[in-house]
């Protein structure tokens, strides 16, 4: 089995200095509301793990019930990053990928508040690049004629 790179989670702590529902959120603390908002953000967060290999990336989600489902970095076609100006100063960023894998047919898989989202996504590219070249890949559009 391939031996993990990086292991990563969405990031509570990101959420809340990256986002306005986060600073929304603190605000509500003050009142004794938001304490539960941040229990729930806590607990999505925690229950998705994502690992990624020189192979795959291994996305492990539940906390009751447990699934784990792979991406074969081959068949990633487009890594996209997007972050606000706040989420900017926290550090913090969303990743979204698009590949032939069932995984993500049917809508891309977007992993929200990463930490050191940049790094994290040339991280992922050159794995992707590198994937391709083992099993001697080649990604290739069709773009239907114009009637």
């Amino acid at each position: 089995m391939d031996q993990p790179l990086d292991i990563f989670r969405s990031s509570t702590s990101g959420w809340l200095r990256g986002s306005l529902a986060g600073w929304a959120t603190l605000l509500l603390c003050l009142a004794g509301i938001g304490l539960l908002i941040v229990l729930a953000k806590w607990i999505e967060n925690v229950s998705t793990t994502y690992e990624l290999t020189q192979d795959r990336l291994i996305i492990r989600s539940g906390i009751f019930s447990k699934s784990i489902d792979e991406i074969e970095l081959y068949r990633v076609k487009d890594i996209k990053m997007t972050y606000s100006l706040i989420a900017g100063w926290a550090g913090i960023g969303t990743i979204t990928l698009v590949s032939s894998d069932e995984t993500t047919r049917g809508a891309p898989l977007v992993i929200r508040d990463v930490a050191d989202a940049q790094r994290r996504r040339e991280t992922l590219r050159d794995l992707v690049d590198k994937a391709r070249q083992r099993r001697r890949v080649r990604e290739i559009d069709m773009v239907p004629e114009a009637l």
